[in-house]
């Protein structure tokens, strides 16, 4: 417990490179490593040898997502060159199987605001029943894309609030029919 603190013993000066662990290496702070790492081992500080951390190289290589813009983006399944990104994994395009179901419904209803123009104008000669005959088309619902290839599947919920989106969606997905082939 004579020496509990880091730093050089009291019989070294600090100035001696290699020896402080807190000096800098010399050349530089970013001589030949890379990444931080020094390119050799360092020389043992204090008789106990450090641990050298395993060079990049030597590493497994991680899978890396294609670099580049996709070419088409439906929920969380995107098209990148000849692959199919998704949280299932990377799918090739070629040979990919897609679906799509329309789970939406449009409704037909008397807005609210022409009610109250009704109440309010129906005083009026019974011209603001005519308020009556409104109607509003409102859709709900999810438009589901699923893609099967290379033995995986995935499917992914689309939320739509109009017809209009139901046909884009319809659309790239007949598009993305179209380039698997």
């Amino acid at each position: 417990m004579a020496n509990q603190y880091p730093g050089p013993p009291p019989e070294q000066p600090p100035g001696q490179p290699g020896q402080n662990p807190y000096s800098t290496p010399p050349g530089g702070p970013y001589a030949e490593g890379a990444y931080g790492y020094p390119a050799t081992a360092p020389a043992p500080v204090y008789g106990y040898p450090q641990a050298v951390p395993q060079p990049y190289a030597q590493q497994q290589p991680q899978p890396q997502p294609p670099i580049g813009a996709p070419v088409l983006t439906l929920g969380d399944i995107a098209v990148n060159g000849d692959t199919i990104v998704s949280p299932a994994g990377t799918m090739p395009l070629r040979g990919a199987v897609w679906t799509a179901t329309d789970m939406s419904r449009t409704e037909e209803r008397i807005p609210p605001h022409a009610i109250v123009l009704a109440i309010l104008f129906f005083l009026l000669c019974f011209v603001g029943l005519l308020f009556l005959l409104m109607k509003e088309r409102v859709t709900t619902g999810f438009v589901q894309v699923s893609v099967n290839s290379g033995g995986r599947h995935h499917a992914t919920m689309i939320p739509v609030q109009s017809r209009n989106q139901v046909v884009y969606v319809l659309n790239q997905v007949g598009y993305a029919q179209s380039i698997s082939v």
